[in-house]
């Protein structure tokens, strides 16, 4: 199962935090991550093996976005910031909108994030 790891500035360290709480289940064989440039970057550094996209405002959002359609990426973590305006918003809500349309998992913050891994740690 291929997840895609976003994380805008301000939630970069909640995002590294989850996946490290989450290890267990994320260095999994069946699992491969897949991340925007500077979130994959952290994760690797973090212990990660991660497939790095560009950075999201240059056009990862849309490469992840393109998987996501293909049917490559089956889930989406994208810890969104709701307090900060970002300039490429319309391609954030194009991820979001390819997701729906492809009915493919989406968790915007930790919580649901959580929600999800648990379930497919059932799956593991």
């Amino acid at each position: 199962m291929e997840i895609a790891i976003i994380a805008h500035d301000g939630k970069k360290a909640d995002l590294i935090n989850f996946l490290i709480k989450n290890a267990d289940i994320l260095h999994h064989e069946k699992i491969k991550l897949i991340g925007t440039g500077t979130t994959g970057g952290k994760a690797e550094a973090a212990g990660f093996k991660t497939q790095r996209m560009l950075s999201g405002p240059l056009g990862g959002d849309a490469q992840i976005a393109g998987r996501v359609a293909e049917g490559i990426t089956q889930m989406v973590f994208f810890f969104k910031d709701p307090l900060s305006s970002h300039p490429h918003e319309a391609d954030i809500n194009m991820l979001i909108r390819v997701c729906d349309v492809h009915n493919v998992p989406l968790a915007t913050n930790e919580a649901t994030a959580q929600l999800l891994l648990d379930a497919i740690a059932q799956q593991l």
